[in-house]
Protein backbone atom coordinates (compact mmCIF):
# COMPACT_ATOMS: atom_id res chain seq x y z
CA UNK A 1 0.00 0.00 0.00
CA UNK A 2 1.34 2.95 -0.67
CA UNK A 3 -0.64 5.22 1.45
CA UNK A 4 -0.45 5.89 5.34
CA UNK A 5 -1.52 7.69 7.99
CA UNK A 6 0.53 6.77 11.40
CA UNK A 7 -2.83 7.18 13.37
CA UNK A 8 -4.02 3.56 11.70
CA UNK A 9 -0.61 1.69 13.11
CA UNK A 10 -0.08 0.34 16.29
CA UNK A 11 2.06 2.37 18.53
CA UNK A 12 4.34 0.29 21.02
CA UNK A 13 7.34 1.65 23.34
CA UNK A 14 10.51 1.44 20.75
CA UNK A 15 13.10 1.05 23.63
CA UNK A 16 11.35 0.71 26.67
CA UNK A 17 14.59 -0.26 29.27
CA UNK A 18 16.41 2.73 27.77
CA UNK A 19 13.48 5.48 26.37
CA UNK A 20 9.95 6.92 26.70
CA UNK A 21 9.09 6.92 23.02
CA UNK A 22 6.26 5.75 21.94
CA UNK A 23 5.01 5.23 17.96
CA UNK A 24 3.90 3.53 15.12
CA UNK A 25 6.72 2.26 12.65
CA UNK A 26 6.14 2.08 8.82
CA UNK A 27 8.61 -0.03 7.46
CA UNK A 28 10.13 -0.65 3.96
CA UNK A 29 13.06 -2.32 2.18
CA UNK A 30 15.68 0.14 3.60
CA UNK A 31 14.37 2.10 6.27
CA UNK A 32 11.61 2.96 9.13
CA UNK A 33 9.78 5.67 8.80
CA UNK A 34 8.09 7.00 12.50
CA UNK A 35 6.19 9.17 14.46
CA UNK A 36 7.73 9.42 18.18
CA UNK A 37 5.70 10.80 21.35
CA UNK A 38 7.54 11.29 24.28
CA UNK A 39 5.82 12.93 27.60
CA UNK A 40 6.97 16.22 28.73
CA UNK A 41 10.52 15.36 30.58
CA UNK A 42 10.34 12.16 29.81
CA UNK A 43 12.95 10.39 26.81
CA UNK A 44 15.82 8.17 26.38
CA UNK A 45 19.06 7.67 28.31
CA UNK A 46 22.62 8.35 26.37
CA UNK A 47 22.67 5.47 23.67
CA UNK A 48 23.74 4.69 20.20
CA UNK A 49 22.55 2.38 17.88
CA UNK A 50 24.52 0.68 14.47
CA UNK A 51 21.87 2.53 11.95
CA UNK A 52 21.88 6.14 11.25
CA UNK A 53 19.11 8.06 12.53
CA UNK A 54 17.25 11.34 11.28
CA UNK A 55 14.73 13.47 13.66
CA UNK A 56 12.49 16.12 12.62
CA UNK A 57 10.21 17.52 15.29
CA UNK A 58 6.51 18.66 14.19
CA UNK A 59 5.07 19.24 18.23
CA UNK A 60 7.04 20.20 21.13
CA UNK A 61 10.50 21.09 21.61
CA UNK A 62 13.56 18.30 22.26
CA UNK A 63 16.42 18.18 24.65
CA UNK A 64 18.39 16.95 22.35
CA UNK A 65 22.31 15.45 22.88
CA UNK A 66 24.35 14.00 19.83
CA UNK A 67 27.86 13.37 21.27
CA UNK A 68 28.45 15.87 23.64
CA UNK A 69 26.42 18.71 21.99
CA UNK A 70 23.58 19.51 23.65
CA UNK A 71 20.79 21.71 22.12
CA UNK A 72 17.02 22.79 22.41
CA UNK A 73 15.48 21.72 19.06
CA UNK A 74 11.84 23.07 18.33
CA UNK A 75 9.67 22.60 16.06
CA UNK A 76 11.18 22.57 12.42
CA UNK A 77 14.80 21.57 13.60
CA UNK A 78 16.62 18.63 11.91
CA UNK A 79 18.71 16.68 14.25
CA UNK A 80 20.96 13.82 12.18
CA UNK A 81 22.66 10.59 14.13
CA UNK A 82 25.12 9.17 12.42
CA UNK A 83 25.21 5.38 12.77
CA UNK A 84 26.93 4.77 16.07
CA UNK A 85 26.90 8.05 17.87
CA UNK A 86 25.98 8.63 21.19
CA UNK A 87 22.92 10.45 21.57
CA UNK A 88 19.81 10.86 23.59
CA UNK A 89 16.36 12.95 22.75
CA UNK A 90 13.80 14.29 25.74
CA UNK A 91 10.91 16.51 25.80
CA UNK A 92 11.23 19.60 27.65
CA UNK A 93 9.48 19.97 30.85
CA UNK A 94 7.20 22.78 29.16
CA UNK A 95 4.89 20.45 26.98
CA UNK A 96 5.07 16.73 25.47
CA UNK A 97 6.55 16.47 21.90
CA UNK A 98 6.35 14.34 18.55
CA UNK A 99 9.13 14.18 15.54
CA UNK A 100 9.42 12.07 12.80
CA UNK A 101 12.09 9.40 13.38
CA UNK A 102 13.86 7.60 9.88
CA UNK A 103 16.61 5.33 10.51
CA UNK A 104 17.88 3.01 8.11
CA UNK A 105 17.62 -0.65 8.12
CA UNK A 106 21.07 -2.27 8.62
CA UNK A 107 19.59 -2.48 12.58
CA UNK A 108 16.46 -2.44 14.08
CA UNK A 109 14.45 0.51 15.61
CA UNK A 110 15.74 -1.06 19.50
CA UNK A 111 18.72 0.91 20.72
CA UNK A 112 21.89 -0.16 22.87
CA UNK A 113 22.72 1.31 26.16
CA UNK A 114 25.53 3.86 25.78
CA UNK A 115 28.16 1.20 27.62
CA UNK A 116 26.94 -1.69 25.54
CA UNK A 117 28.74 -3.74 22.94
CA UNK A 118 26.23 -4.66 19.32
CA UNK A 119 24.55 -7.81 20.25
CA UNK A 120 25.08 -11.24 18.04
CA UNK A 121 21.51 -10.40 17.21
CA UNK A 122 19.55 -7.63 17.04
CA UNK A 123 15.61 -7.35 18.89
CA UNK A 124 12.82 -6.15 17.42
CA UNK A 125 9.91 -3.84 18.84
CA UNK A 126 7.65 -6.50 20.02
CA UNK A 127 10.50 -8.82 21.52
CA UNK A 128 12.49 -5.77 23.35
CA UNK A 129 8.59 -5.12 24.82
CA UNK A 130 7.95 -8.82 25.86
CA UNK A 131 10.94 -8.93 27.90
CA UNK A 132 11.03 -5.00 29.50
CA UNK A 133 8.91 -3.04 31.10
CA UNK A 134 9.41 1.35 30.58
CA UNK A 135 12.25 2.11 32.85
CA UNK A 136 13.54 -1.61 33.18
CA UNK A 137 17.08 -0.05 32.42
CA UNK A 138 18.46 -2.60 36.18
CA UNK A 139 16.73 -5.56 34.05
CA UNK A 140 18.81 -5.50 30.53
CA UNK A 141 20.90 -7.78 29.93
CA UNK A 142 24.12 -6.26 27.89
CA UNK A 143 25.59 -8.17 25.52
CA UNK A 144 29.97 -8.33 26.93
CA UNK A 145 31.96 -6.40 25.14
CA UNK A 146 33.23 -2.86 24.27
CA UNK A 147 30.84 -0.67 23.29
CA UNK A 148 31.13 0.78 19.62
CA UNK A 149 29.41 4.43 20.54
CA UNK A 150 31.21 7.47 19.09
CA UNK A 151 31.38 10.31 21.63
CA UNK A 152 34.15 12.65 20.35
CA UNK A 153 34.84 14.23 16.93
CA UNK A 154 31.25 14.55 15.88
CA UNK A 155 30.71 17.43 13.85
CA UNK A 156 27.73 19.79 14.11
CA UNK A 157 24.34 17.59 14.09
CA UNK A 158 21.92 20.60 14.22
CA UNK A 159 20.21 22.38 11.41
CA UNK A 160 17.59 25.13 11.74
CA UNK A 161 14.87 24.43 8.71
CA UNK A 162 11.49 26.30 9.65
CA UNK A 163 10.46 28.28 12.99
CA UNK A 164 6.68 27.27 12.68
CA UNK A 165 4.80 25.30 10.31
CA UNK A 166 2.42 28.44 10.07
CA UNK A 167 4.85 30.71 9.01
CA UNK A 168 3.26 32.91 5.96
CA UNK A 169 4.42 31.37 2.22
CA UNK A 170 7.10 32.22 0.75
CA UNK A 171 7.56 33.69 -2.61
CA UNK A 172 9.44 31.00 -4.78
CA UNK A 173 9.77 27.43 -4.38
CA UNK A 174 12.04 26.05 -1.54
CA UNK A 175 13.30 22.75 -1.08
CA UNK A 176 16.22 21.87 1.53
CA UNK A 177 18.08 18.78 1.45
CA UNK A 178 20.28 17.43 4.22
CA UNK A 179 21.89 14.21 2.79
CA UNK A 180 23.56 11.46 5.23
CA UNK A 181 25.96 8.87 4.37
CA UNK A 182 22.47 6.47 4.31
CA UNK A 183 19.82 8.31 4.51
CA UNK A 184 18.59 12.06 2.88
CA UNK A 185 16.29 14.24 4.23
CA UNK A 186 14.19 17.40 2.34
CA UNK A 187 12.34 19.92 3.31
CA UNK A 188 9.62 21.51 0.34
CA UNK A 189 7.22 24.46 0.43
CA UNK A 190 5.40 25.17 -2.84
CA UNK A 191 2.92 27.17 -4.12
CA UNK A 192 -0.01 25.59 -6.26
CA UNK A 193 1.01 24.49 -9.88
CA UNK A 194 4.77 23.94 -8.70
CA UNK A 195 4.43 20.32 -8.53
CA UNK A 196 6.67 16.89 -8.27
CA UNK A 197 6.43 15.92 -11.92
CA UNK A 198 5.83 12.31 -12.22
CA UNK A 199 9.22 10.12 -12.10
CA UNK A 200 10.25 6.76 -11.47
CA UNK A 201 11.69 6.41 -7.97
CA UNK A 202 15.24 5.85 -8.13
CA UNK A 203 15.21 5.61 -4.13
CA UNK A 204 12.95 4.27 -1.96
CA UNK A 205 10.54 7.54 -1.01
CA UNK A 206 8.42 8.43 1.72
CA UNK A 207 6.78 11.62 1.66
CA UNK A 208 5.11 13.12 4.70
CA UNK A 209 2.61 16.28 4.74
CA UNK A 210 3.25 19.06 7.07
CA UNK A 211 0.56 21.91 5.84
CA UNK A 212 -1.46 22.51 2.67
CA UNK A 213 -3.22 19.51 0.38
CA UNK A 214 -1.30 17.65 -2.53
CA UNK A 215 -2.50 15.23 -4.83
CA UNK A 216 -0.42 11.81 -5.13
CA UNK A 217 -0.51 9.28 -7.12
CA UNK A 218 1.66 6.43 -7.08
CA UNK A 219 1.18 3.48 -10.02
CA UNK A 220 -2.26 2.71 -10.31
CA UNK A 221 -3.26 4.45 -6.36
CA UNK A 222 -4.41 8.22 -6.16
CA UNK A 223 -5.09 10.27 -2.60
CA UNK A 224 -5.35 13.31 -1.95
CA UNK A 225 -3.36 14.03 0.82
CA UNK A 226 -3.65 16.47 3.70
CA UNK A 227 -1.27 17.26 7.05
CA UNK A 228 -0.18 14.08 8.14
CA UNK A 229 -0.86 11.92 5.03
CA UNK A 230 2.52 9.57 4.34
CA UNK A 231 3.19 8.44 0.19
CA UNK A 232 5.82 5.56 0.28
CA UNK A 233 7.13 4.88 -3.02
CA UNK A 234 9.12 2.17 -3.36
CA UNK A 235 12.20 2.05 -5.24
CA UNK A 236 10.98 1.68 -9.25
CA UNK A 237 7.45 2.90 -8.06
CA UNK A 238 5.97 5.69 -10.65
CA UNK A 239 4.72 8.63 -8.57
CA UNK A 240 3.74 12.26 -9.25
CA UNK A 241 2.59 15.00 -6.44
CA UNK A 242 0.68 17.87 -7.31
CA UNK A 243 0.00 20.92 -4.73
CA UNK A 244 -4.10 21.68 -4.73
CA UNK A 245 -4.00 24.15 -1.93
CA UNK A 246 -2.74 27.82 -2.23
CA UNK A 247 0.40 26.51 -0.82
CA UNK A 248 1.89 23.74 0.48
CA UNK A 249 4.79 22.26 3.39
CA UNK A 250 5.87 18.58 3.12
CA UNK A 251 9.32 16.61 3.53
CA UNK A 252 10.64 13.26 2.28
CA UNK A 253 13.40 10.67 3.71
CA UNK A 254 14.83 8.34 1.27
CA UNK A 255 17.52 6.12 1.06
CA UNK A 256 21.02 6.69 -0.56
CA UNK A 257 22.86 4.35 -3.09
CA UNK A 258 25.64 3.40 -0.46
CA UNK A 259 22.79 2.57 2.03
CA UNK A 260 21.17 0.29 -0.71
CA UNK A 261 23.92 -1.76 -1.61
CA UNK A 262 24.58 -2.30 1.72
CA UNK A 263 21.67 -3.58 2.52
CA UNK A 264 21.69 -5.40 -1.07
CA UNK A 265 24.97 -6.60 -0.67
CA UNK A 266 24.46 -8.13 3.10
CA UNK A 267 25.31 -11.50 3.69
CA UNK A 268 23.28 -14.00 4.99
CA UNK A 269 24.95 -13.68 8.89
CA UNK A 270 24.85 -9.99 8.59
CA UNK A 271 21.03 -9.95 8.02
CA UNK A 272 20.21 -12.40 10.71
CA UNK A 273 22.28 -10.20 13.16
CA UNK A 274 20.16 -6.77 11.77
CA UNK A 275 16.46 -8.79 11.45
CA UNK A 276 16.54 -7.88 8.00
CA UNK A 277 14.43 -10.42 7.22
CA UNK A 278 11.79 -9.88 10.47
CA UNK A 279 9.29 -7.06 10.57
CA UNK A 280 9.92 -4.58 13.08
CA UNK A 281 6.88 -4.94 15.39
Amino acid sequence: MAFHRFENIESNFLTPHLSSARGPVIEGKYLYFCLVHKIAGTGSELHYHPNELLIFPVRGKLNAIVGKDRRIAPVGTFVHAPAYARHSMRATEDGDCSYLYMKDKTWTVVGLAEDEAVPDKAMTVTEVNKKYNVGDRDKHQKAEGQSQAVIEGINVCYYPVIDTFDAPPVSARRADRIEGERLAFSYFEARAGQDEAETKAAHETFFYVLHGELSAQCNSEKKSLKAGDILQAERGDNYRLEVKSPFARYVSVRSTPYLENLIDSMTPEQAEQARINMKAN
